[in-house]
This record gives C-alpha cells, sequence and structure tokens, in this order.
C-alpha cells in the first residue's frame, strides 16, 4: 500500500471535517413559521390571493386554519375551505 505524502488529502471526506459543521445537523422539518404567517395574517385582516394547483385564483382574508385547511373568506361570494396540499401559492394584496 502506498502512503500519502506532504499535505494530499483523500477526496471523499466527510462534510463534517470542516470547521465549525455539526455532524449529522439537518434544517427542522417542522418550523412553525407557516402558523406564526397565517396567525398574523388573520390578526391584520389581510387580504390574500391564493393560487391553487389547477392555477384558479381566489381572493379573500384568511379566517381560520388548522393543520389541513384554511378557511378564505369572502364578500358577496361564500366562503370557501382550501385544503392546503391544494394551495400553489398564497400572497397578501398590496404586498
Amino acid at each position: 500500500m502506498e502512503k500519502q505524502q506532504g499535505s494530499k488529502k483523500k477526496f471523499g471526506g466527510s462534510l463534517s471535517s470542516k470547521p465549525g459543521a455539526k455532524s449529522g445537523a439537518r434544517a427542522p422539518e417542522i418550523t412553525f413559521e407557516e402558523s406564526k404567517y397565517l396567525k398574523r395574517l388573520i390578526e391584520n385582516g389581510a387580504a390574500v390571493r391564493v393560487r391553487l394547483s389547477n392555477n384558479e385564483e381566489v381572493q379573500g382574508i384568511v379566517e381560520y386554519y388548522d393543520s389541513s385547511f384554511i378557511r378564505i373568506t369572502r364578500k358577496g361570494q361564500p366562503n370557501l375551505f382550501i385544503f392546503k396540499h391544494d394551495i400553489k401559492y398564497l400572497i397578501e394584496e398590496g404586498a
């Protein structure tokens, strides 16, 4: 077997060998930022636009949410319960 000479390093070292890196550190799967954001929208009564996975858009105010859906209250139209998995994105109107 051949020995490594000088400052040559083997390729494929672990990421944890870098200074300041934590071994096995992963970003948390649940940050609770979604809940904070939806709660803020409700408290401020902010108008939102929701684009659904079928590209349909609805506008209104988020009145309620839980782990599965949000409730959008609309003026002059029926209120909607929208499953979160059907939402492509949600943005504040006038933001």
